[in-house]
């Protein structure tokens, strides 16, 4: 048989060898390993330049294992692994192999991880509003879906509505107080919100006066400037005349027709002041009505309320009349009594025209509930009243001092006995002002303590 291939066939010829033949069953060689970037190519090897020698062979350092503070050039083979750098095929080099996708690699179409599908609720997602999963709300919480006390029918004229979601009371926030209710305004120019303290309050006081002299002082004037000094000449004119004397025995001895005139000089001023009471009645209304009305950026004219004053003006003196007789009820049995009651009763008034129902009990209940609190702002009324008192009194002195104990005698003492008592009563009129205000403020903020309110409420409530 001939050795040469078949006609037309273009498979080489393999050479003649003298080895046994290969194996067909045996695995191919394995493919040589990639030289490292840097090695040089490969070829023949070089002659060993250690062949013939004698001794000790030198120490080659070993691949992974360099040799310490022993220079190491880059792409010289046979120096040790430099720090940091791990060979290729490590699985700890992050390195993959051609074709194979990298770590964290994610086949397109393929959602990430977290992703949610369009529509789809997240997991461990909350609504807006919604506590999370497993909270437990504190003690003390309204239950859901309960929320303040609507004003009847509608939201109270001139306020926000409440905040969906809100606790009631809202808690503190920027520009807010712990304990406020929806719908109050910290900037509100009446209302002090809870828990603002003294400063804003006597802010608003100040502010109520800036904007409503020019209505209250004639107001003032006019309802109690001027009963209060005829009161004064009136005082002067039926005071009981005369001296003590003293009989042989040594005992006093009144002087003829004391008791007549006694009984004559109070009452003379009782009649004044139940009629005076009437005007004052009507001025305290129209001076609340000034106050509140310009708070809620509404017209205001003197004639509006005067007429205002006069339709409150009977009731507001009902009351006054009830108090009073209170208050001398209280004195009669001690001091104290009698001004414990003119503190805790200070705001019936206020009471009365806002809300037109058991002002005495409204105004207790208040004073009780917030003792504190309505104990200090009433205190700084009450002191401003007793320095108008004292100023009067000093006046009275300089009066009795300079035309005697009965300066209605002669026309000249009696003149100017009169022009004393109207100055001293015209000193009093700061002290009106003073009351008139800080009641109102404080009933306000009293308000507010209790639920939602603003000035545009009062106003309305005013009638």
């Amino acid at each position: 048989m001939s050795d040469l291939p078949p006609s037309g066939s273009t498979e080489p010829v393999p050479p003649a060898s003298s080895g046994p033949p290969a194996d067909p069953t045996a695995p191919p060689p394995p493919a040589a390993a990639p030289a490292p970037s840097g090695a040089p190519a490969s070829g023949p090897p070089g002659a060993d330049p250690w062949a013939g020698h004698t001794g000790h062979a030198p120490i080659v350092p070993e691949y992974g294992s360099p040799q310490h503070s022993a220079p190491n050039p880059a792409g010289q083979p046979g120096w040790g692994t430099p720090p940091g750098w791990t060979a290729p095929g490590d699985a700890s080099s992050g390195w993959t192999a051609p074709g194979t996708p990298p770590q964290s690699w994610t086949a397109p179409g393929t959602p990430s991880e977290g992703w949610n599908t369009p529509g789809a609720t997240p997991q461990n997602w909350n609504a807006p509003g919604t506590p999370p999963h497993g909270w437990n709300a504190p003690p003390g919480t309204p239950p859901p879906g309960w929320g303040p006390p609507a004003y009847p029918g509608h939201p109270m004229p001139g306020a926000a509505y409440p905040v969906p979601g809100a606790a009631y009371p809202m808690p503190a926030g920027p520009g807010a107080y712990a304990g406020w209710f929806p719908g109050l305004d910290p900037q509100d120019p009446l209302v002090n919100p809870p828990h603002a303290g003294i400063g804003p309050w006597f802010a608003r006081c100040t502010a109520a006066l800036r904007r409503g002299w020019r209505q209250l002082l004639p107001i003032v004037l006019l309802t109690q400037v001027l009963p209060a000094s005829v009161i004064s000449v009136l005082t002067l004119v039926f005071s009981p005349e005369g001296e003590l004397a003293t009989a042989p025995d040594g005992a006093p001895v009144l002087p003829a027709g004391f008791w007549g005139q006694m009984f004559a000089f109070y009452g003379v001023l009782l009649s004044a002041g139940l009629i005076f009471g009437l005007l004052q009645a009507m001025g305290w209304a129209a001076g609340t009505w000034v106050v509140t009305r310009q708070a809620a950026g509404e017209p205001v004219e003197l004639g509006a309320a005067f007429r205002y004053g006069l339709r409150r003006a009977l009731g507001l003196w009902g009351w006054t009349l009830l108090v009073s007789l209170l208050v001398m009820l209280g004195s009669c049995f001690c001091l104290l009594p009698g001004l414990y009651a003119a503190f805790a009763l200070a705001l019936f008034g206020p009471v009365y025209l806002f809300e037109r129902r058991e002002p005495i009990g409204r105004a207790w209940r208040m004073f009780h509930n917030r003792f504190g609190m309505v104990l200090g702002r009433v205190a700084l009324v009450i002191a401003v009243l007793f320095a108008a008192t004292v100023l009067d009194a000093v006046v009275g002195g300089i009066s009795g001092a300079a035309f005697g104990v009965t300066p209605m005698n002669a026309v000249g003492t009696a003149i100017g006995a009169v022009v004393l008592a109207v100055f001293g009563a015209l000193l009093a009129a700061p002290a009106y002002l003073a009351q008139q205000v800080g009641l109102v403020v404080t009933y306000a903020e009293q308000r507010a303590q209790e639920g939602p309110v603003n000035a545009a409420r009062l106003a309305a409530e005013l009638g």
